[in-house]
């Protein structure tokens, strides 16, 4: 998070005092907003409107040198900044204050897998890099003091099919729990900006009965998830002071993103799962990965071999890639699929992971409203918790965070292990 503000001092001593005194207040509200989680938008970009969604993607060019993607327009952007740095050091007596605080929730579960609830923030004990670190910030996960914005991200391509109603059904509850602060969004597999940011729950309804409506006349969605995440990314969420995305798919779209040794593949990607991670890491989204079908991450070659065919028999046509004339195949085809599967699910576990989030397997579409109702109480009863940087050195590099709670050596605490401190 990055504020500035700017005061001149006064030429004359009663001037000075003045500006000191000034400068101080003007500090005091910068945390004092901090605390109560008020944000101001570091960048002051307006937000992406519906139709322009997805736009910062087209102007990603992949670098062989670098192996990751890169803005076309990033040169331009940097220009522009040293230009507007330079114009603010020429003025007399400007005094910047800039802060940066990164924001790192906490759910505390008891040996039982019970939430630990009460607890303050004296009872956390952090370090970041094998040092000492305090609180800046603390607060309830509940809503009540940190606002949440919620993105939800929904596949309704034809493999998703027979999980969407239920899936649908569960959100419309979300919806429905969500506190008169709280905001979501809807973003579809199309990179679709459904609905944007709103508090407004029939608004949000409404756009989930349009993707019903949708996929009831076999319009469905274009299989493009991973890139749909990474324009909620770039573009959604950066002026959000809580973004918690929960991203339904079964991430099939991990097989045409963009490959460091590679060619960019029939469509042409010009960025890869390497940016993706970068960017979700760089952000202080949570990500909670909701995972339609038969669960084959860690299994073994016959374990997965003996699920898809026991899940092809009872499942509904297209489940997870399993359509009726697909049952009875040999081996082989089950190997293939399994391994394919697997490398997908092991991918979204791995990135909800990354941001302190955590996966979750649809394998019944009837399991959608408790597994929704379990994310949203994980995101309800974690802390949030913010923390200064122990030193400002923007050089890119990955600060490890360490929480325990004191005097409980037997609660786990699951959230998010590291942060990247932005560049300017």
């Amino acid at each position: 998070m990055r504020r500035q503000l700017k005061a001149k001092a006064g030429k004359t001593a009663e001037d000075a005092e003045r500006g000191r005194n000034s400068r101080k207040s003007l500090l005091m509200a910068v945390v004092l907003a901090l605390i109560v989680g008020i944000g101001v938008g570091a960048s002051g970009q307006e937000r992406p409107k519906p139709e322009d969604f997805g736009s910062s993607l087209k102007r990603l060019k992949w670098d062989d040198r670098k192996k990751q993607a890169v803005d076309r327009d990033q040169k331009k952007s940097e220009q522009k900044q040293q230009g507007e740095r330079s114009d603010a050091q020429a003025e007399d007596d400007v005094v910047r204050i800039e802060t940066d605080l990164a924001v790192v929730e906490a759910l505390v579960l008891d040996p039982k897998g019970r939430y630990v609830r009460g607890l303050s923030s004296e009872d956390f004990v952090i370090t970041e890099d094998g040092k000492p670190q305090q609180a800046a910030t603390f607060a309830l996960g509940d809503g009540a003091v940190l606002p949440r914005s919620i993105v939800l991200i929904i596949d309704y391509s034809g493999s998703q099919f027979p999980f969407l109603n239920n899936s649908l059904d569960a959100a419309r509850i979300l919806a429905d729990r969500l506190r008169p602060t709280d905001r979501m969004a809807i973003v579809t597999d199309d990179i679709e900006l459904l609905t944007a940011f709103t508090s407004n729950k029939d608004e949000l309804k409404r756009g989930l009965e349009t993707i019903r409506r949708r996929a009831a006349s076999q319009k469905l969605g274009r299989s493009r998830q991973y890139s749909a995440l990474f324009a909620v990314l770039r573009e959604l969420i950066e002026e959000e002071e809580r973004p918690i995305i929960i991203f339904q798919t079964d991430g099939d779209e991990l097989d045409w993103l963009r490959s460091t040794v590679g060619d960019p593949g029939p469509r042409g990607l010009e960025y890869g799962m390497g940016d993706i991670l970068a960017a979700l890491e760089r952000s202080r989204a949570t990500v909670y990965s909701v995972i339609p079908g038969v669960r084959l991450m860690g299994l073994s070659v016959e374990e997965r071999n003996e699920r898809l065919r026991e899940f092809s028999t009872r499942s509904a046509p297209n489940a997870m890639g399993v359509a009726p004339q697909m049952r009875g195949m040999p081996d082989g085809f089950y190997l293939r699929l399994g391994e394919m599967r697997a490398r997908q699910q092991t991918a979204l576990a791995a990135l909800s992971k990354l941001t302190g989030g955590w996966a979750e397997f649809l394998e019944h579409p009837d399991q959608a409203v408790s597994i929704y109702s379990r994310i949203f109480s994980g995101i309800h009863f974690s802390y949030v918790i913010g923390l200064y940087p122990l030193d400002e050195a923007r050089d890119g590099r990955r600060r490890k965070i360490q929480i325990r709670i004191r005097n409980h050596p037997e609660y786990v605490v699951w959230g998010r292990k590291s942060y990247i401190l932005p560049t300017r």
